[in-house]
């Protein structure tokens, strides 16, 4: 656990080091209020509300949007196969830099998930993936288009399977 945050806060930007003070400030800045307006108690418990709903929600939202917002990029899964004669399947996609700055790097990940007629069943197979696996592609220009080959081994499994893509982009 120590060693997934740690890789969290070193790959944070200026832009998250600046939402998560903004957070800070809004929340120290409700509070403040609220406690100059403590006679009227409504609303300095709205504003009690508010600066514990900025600290809370605001970056963990606030990450989210801003990522999807500076790291735009779209990744499209162009086909998957089983390989017959090795336990493989090789997965090709196309992932496209759609924001205005350069990727440094971009983690590709792949998950393989079960699929059946049940679709209460298959909703759950897509929350637990069997097997997964990831690469990193670097240095990816704005505007600029690669062709990912990625090849999941060891492959064991013989029945009807999916696979979702995924990108996380910085």
């Amino acid at each position: 656990m120590k060693e997934k945050i740690t890789a969290f806060i070193h790959t944070l930007s200026m832009y998250d080091y600046i939402l998560f003070g903004s957070a800070v400030f809004l929340f120290f800045f409700f509070i403040i209020v609220a406690i100059l307006l403590r006679n009227r108690l409504g609303i300095a418990l709205t504003f009690v509300i508010l600066g514990f709903a900025s600290l809370m929600l605001g970056p963990t939202v606030g990450y989210m949007e801003l990522h999807k917002y500076l790291y735009k990029h779209s990744l499209t899964l162009l086909s998957y196969k089983k390989l017959h004669f090795t336990n493989a399947v090789v997965i090709y996609a196309n992932l496209k830099n759609e924001s205005k700055l350069d990727f440094k790097e971009c983690v590709i990940k792949a998950q393989a998930y079960k699929v059946t007629k049940n679709k209460y069943k298959n909703y759950i197979y897509k929350l637990k993936p069997f097997q997964k696996m990831s690469i990193v592609q670097a240095d990816i220009k704005k505007g600029e288009s690669r062709e990912i080959k990625m090849l999941m081994e060891p492959f064991s499994y013989a029945r009807d399977f999916n696979i979702s893509l995924g990108a996380d982009c910085r």
